[in-house]
């Protein structure tokens, strides 16, 4: 099926003769940006007559879609004549003359502007409200009254809507539009921030750095140039001041401007309405609101704001994005964020800023990573333990792996594995453990100084997330309470849940839950276990030699596959868990809501992905005992590492889950939105052919709304799994937490972003309807999260260099055993000694090739021989080495901990330049408050010869706007104590003000 995005828009037709009709043009500013306006605008120009308006208030619902047929029997009305005296870029060429090319891009082009519009072609179309009359629930009387009641109580609101003839596939398409008086009333109910009127002195120069540093950051930029945003094709966006909305100080705002109130803005006013509205005339149902109530009824089918065109219309933001920010081209190419943040809202903004951030500090940890690679393997012939296995003069024979089925084996059958096992165990790990614990650490600190900067440049400082507003579920299941607390923030009466009889009931059941989920993930961990030693006892009884040879190999990759697929099940349930808890616990606000939501996931999914990634690194093969006194559990051994301990598993595991449930998921992301989308494409198409089985030609289906419908809903939460997926659980658990026994963890983490960052994108910007803007003040409790994380990869990261690598007995053996501090001779010395006649019954091998008499086998421990006084008793050695690794563990934590103290008190949170830059713009923002009011008061009065200087001739204003002030100056001026005027020398000339 063709892609409709492909495909042609077909505009309206205009039926006046002679005069220009009303139409929004599309106007790409290329300076001079505001912080609030995208980089296109939709400027209407009010010209028409009221002849015009009549004719265009005539037209039928016909008027916004018209036949093929229709359309070649128009008129041609000009557009070219538009001219608006600027320099602006603006469409040549009449819609008419687009519409006869046939051509699907020229079509597109203008089609995609008007069907943004009301059928007047002024009024934007804000939301669209989707419902099916082909389904039988919503043709029922009671979901029929439920969207007269809910549409009266839109227009109740303020909000303005419009029909759209019902479609051949049954589908009815409402258009929603807020006009100014709506967004005015719900901007100051929202307490959005928005820009003020620019007034003389405004602009904030930069402050000067030094010389050197100028010089050489010029010359990274010049190298860097290539990849940084095309400043041609994004252009900077200029930061306002801006202020708290409030409609008893409108003049502070500039209103007029066309794009005061943004498409976002305007989406977000209409969702928050949306969901807030009620559809029954009755009380009795606490619950008979929102949009999204109706839609589980069925009453509506979808709900969205429109996309400002399809991805064949290069005069569309989205157009721009999916060309120059998701293509895959760019992947190497910086993001263009503050076009981001505007298209899609501040929090899906805020994810691609941390992702892009994320991945550009894990290229130093990659570099680290492969140079650590590098040289174990230029050091792996080197090794002489490994040398030792493959190529020893004697015959080494290991103690049976299993009861009676498994015979003596020869230790030189694992070379391969004793070789693999060395290029993740070497002196490198612990050096790269240190330095990875120092990089999350620094990583942590830099996103803090970096999102400090964002939230700046996005005019997020100061949000309180207390001052937002309450859930409507929230307010609805504590409809009957009694019981109110002041809040002290929004200083208003909100209901309190009662805590003994809510709140301490849903905490148990949380808990219980959680605690019996755990369990599951338990027992599933154990049950690869038992594959495990089952696979590995089937084919050690085979006893080829190639086959014992990979036997550790083989059972390792399969059972950590059979643990992946566990992992993506189990994730299904754990999600659809951890909403249901979080709904039933009352919480008060949306961004509670989310944190508990997240916290709960990641609790549940961190058991979920590294249970047997633990169990792997800290207690297989730890307690295992020695022949004839294995420590058994239900009558069976516990699982043994093999020679040189468990870490090769151990990376075996990590890389199979890290690179396997990546590759995984990236599938998923992009098949399950195009099947959900042909589903959705499927419903649009039904009803286009005619009784004889052609297709009908009609172009109602590329309108904009319609293309819209046929995407994929974006979710309140569908940036969970993004986070998950990248930040905290699996790939930064992965990349800090395990690092030590998977070096090149860093390195496929960079491979993976670098293209889910654009995929991502891609996602976004063709599968998906435009989100609703959401404003947030930092990522959250991801945050903590991640801070949790690399707190615990300290204490993980020693824990695997002294129990599961090998490392501290080598380490040891060269100290104190060695004569010339080398490795020669610790196989030998890492290996005990059994005599075979020991074995008890039904634990001796059942069959012996070629009826070969083994008197002693081998087993790793450090244990007496059998000819000692304290036979099978732990040696002095192990002692020595116990205490070794205890003592590593203890320096190790206090070395890092250490470091990571004086790194974060090197690097304060906020750059100091841009406190002092904060503090002046909240001054700078007071005072053009002040002086405003001062012009207004004196307009307002009735004496004609006040005046009131104006904030160009104001000394202290022109003082505050200098860049010579120092800090302490201007703490002068802020208390209002005068600064001495500067001398008539000043660096900043007035021109600069």
């Amino acid at each position: 099926m063709k892609e409709d995005d492909e495909e042609a828009s077909v505009p309206w037709i205009q039926n006046s003769v002679n005069s220009t009709p009303a139409i929004d043009l599309y106007h790409s500013i290329q300076s001079d940006l505001n912080i609030g306006s995208v980089h296109t605008l939709y400027h209407s120009i009010l010209n028409s007559s009221s002849n015009d308006v009549a004719n265009m208030s005539s037209l039928n619902s016909m008027h916004s879609a018209i036949s093929m047929e229709d359309i070649q029997q128009s008129r041609n009305n000009d557009l070219s004549t538009l001219y608006t005296g600027t320099n602006e870029i603006i469409i040549d060429g009449s819609c008419t003359d687009l519409r006869n090319n046939r051509s699907s891009s020229s079509v597109s082009k203008c089609g995609a502007l008007f069907s943004l519009y009301f059928r007047d072609e002024i009024r934007t179309i804000d939301f669209v409200l989707v419902w099916d009359e082909h389904n039988a629930e919503a043709q029922t009387y009671r979901n029929t009254e439920y969207r007269r009641v809910f549409e009266k109580n839109l227009e109740k609101e303020g909000l303005q809507l419009e029909y759209e003839q019902a479609e051949p596939n049954g589908l009815n398409f409402i258009k929603i539009h807020a006009p100014r008086e709506v967004l005015r009333r719900y901007a100051e109910i929202l307490k959005l921030r928005l820009p003020m009127k620019e007034l003389p002195g405004m602009k904030i120069p930069e402050n000067h750095s030094n010389t050197l540093i100028k010089e050489v950051n010029s010359l990274f930029n010049r190298i860097m140039q290539k990849y940084y945003v095309d400043q041609t094709i994004f252009p900077n966006l200029k930061h306002n001041f801006t202020a708290v909305y409030s409609r008893d100080k409108e003049y502070l705002f500039d209103l007029d401007s066309p794009n005061f109130f943004t498409a976002a803005t305007r989406a977000r006013v209409v969702q928050f309405i949306l969901d807030r509205t009620r559809f029954t005339e009755s009380d009795n149902d606490d619950f008979a609101f929102g949009i999204e109530r109706l839609i589980s009824e069925n009453a509506y089918v979808a709900t969205y704001p429109l996309h400002d065109g399809d991805l064949q219309s290069p005069d569309s933001m989205r157009y721009l994005l999916y060309n120059e920010w998701a293509s895959l081209k760019k992947c190497l190419h910086y993001q263009p964020l503050d076009y981001i943040k505007e298209y899609f809202g501040v929090k899906i903004g805020l994810y691609f800023a941390w992702l892009g951030f994320y991945t550009h500090m894990l290229i130093p940890a990659s570099i680290v990573g492969l140079l650590c690679f590098i040289y174990s393997c230029a050091t792996l012939y080197s090794n002489k333990p490994s040398e030792d296995v493959c190529n020893g003069n004697g015959t080494i024979e290991m103690c049976p792996l299993c009861d009676h089925f498994c015979g003596y084996w020869n230790l030189k059958e694992t070379c391969l594995h004793a070789r693999i096992t060395y290029l993740f165990d070497n002196p490198s790990t612990v050096f790269f453990s240190v330095f990875m614990s120092l990089w999350a650490t620094l990583f942590l600190e830099l996103w803090k100084r970096y999102s400090a900067e964002i939230t700046h440049k996005w005019d997020l400082t100061g949000l309180d997330a207390q001052e937002e507003h309450p859930r409507p579920q929230y307010l609805a299941r504590l409809a009957h309470i009694k019981k109110k607390s002041l809040n002290i923030v929004t200083n208003t009466e909100e209901p309190r849940v009662p805590f003994w009889k809510m709140r301490v009931p849903v905490k148990i059941l949380s808990f219980s839950v959680i605690i019996l989920l755990v369990a599951t993930e338990m027992a599933a961990v154990l049950a690869v276990v038992l594959y495990r030693m089952s696979v590995l006892i089937a084919l050690s009884v085979y006893g080829h030699p190639m086959v014992t040879s990979y036997a550790i190999l083989f059972t390792t990759a399969t059972a950590a596959s059979i643990n992946l697929c566990c992992i993506m099940v189990f994730n299904w349930v754990y999600v659809w868990l951890a909403e249901y808890l979080t709904e039933i616990e009352l919480l008060r606000t949306q961004t509670e809501f989310d944190d508990s939501l997240t916290l709960k996931i990641y609790l549940l999914e961190f058991v979920n992905y590294y249970g047997s990634i633990f169990y792997i690194a800290f207690f297989k093969g730890k307690f295992v005992g020695y022949p004839s006194r294995y420590n058994r559990f239900f009558k069976y051994r516990q699982e043994e590492c093999g020679p040189g301990g468990c870490l090769m598993e151990l990376c075996i595991q990590l890389s199979i889950i890290m690179i396997g449930k990546q590759a995984m998921t990236t599938v998923l992301e992009m098949l399950f939105p195009l099947f959900y989308k042909w589903l959705n494409t499927l419903k649009v198409h039904v009803g286009m052919k005619t009784s004889n089985g052609q297709k009908k030609v009609t172009t109602r289906k590329y309108l904009q709304w319609i293309k819209d419908y046929k995407l994929v809903e974006w979710g309140p939460r569908s940036l969970f799994p993004e986070y998950l997926e990248m930040g905290s659980l699996l790939q930064y658990g992965f990349v800090t937490i395990f690092v030590a026994a998977f070096p090149l963890a860093p390195f496929f983490a960079l491979l993976n972003n670098v293209l889910e960052m654009r995929l991502d994108a891609k996602k976004l910007l063709k599968m998906y309807r435009r989100p609703v803007g959401q404003r947030v003040i930092n990522i959250g409790i991801w945050y903590r999260i991640l801070d949790s994380i690399s707190k615990l990869s300290v204490i993980t990261n020693a824990f695997i260099i002294a129990f599961t690598s090998n490392f501290i007995p080598r380490l040891v053996y060269q100290m104190t055993v060695s004569d010339n501090y080398s490795l020669e001779g610790f196989l030998e010395h890492s290996l005990s000694k059994f005599n075979t006649s020991e074995l008890t019954n039904g634990t001796e091998p059942f069959s012996v090739p070629n009826n070969e008499h083994v008197e002693i086998c081998r087993y790793p421990d450090y244990r007496e021989p059998p000819d000692s006084p304290n036979k099978y008793q732990y040696t002095i050695m192990f002692w020595h080495v116990l205490a070794a690794r205890l003592t590593f563990i203890v320096v190790f934590e206090n070395v890092v901990a250490l470091v990571m103290i004086l790194v974060r008190w090197c690097i304060p949170n906020m750059n100091p330049k841009l406190r002092d830059k904060i503090r002046r713009e909240a001054y700078i923002t007071n005072e053009i408050i002040i002086q405003q009011e001062a012009l207004r008061a004196c307009e307002r009065s009735a004496d004609g010869s006040e005046r009131v200087t104006s904030l160009s001739e104001n000394p202290s204003w022109n003082r505050v706007m200098r860049n010579s002030l120092s800090t302490s100056e201007f703490d002068l001026e802020i208390h209002g104590n005068s600064v001495p005027s500067p001398n008539t020398h000043s660096r900043v000339s007035p021109a600069a003000l």
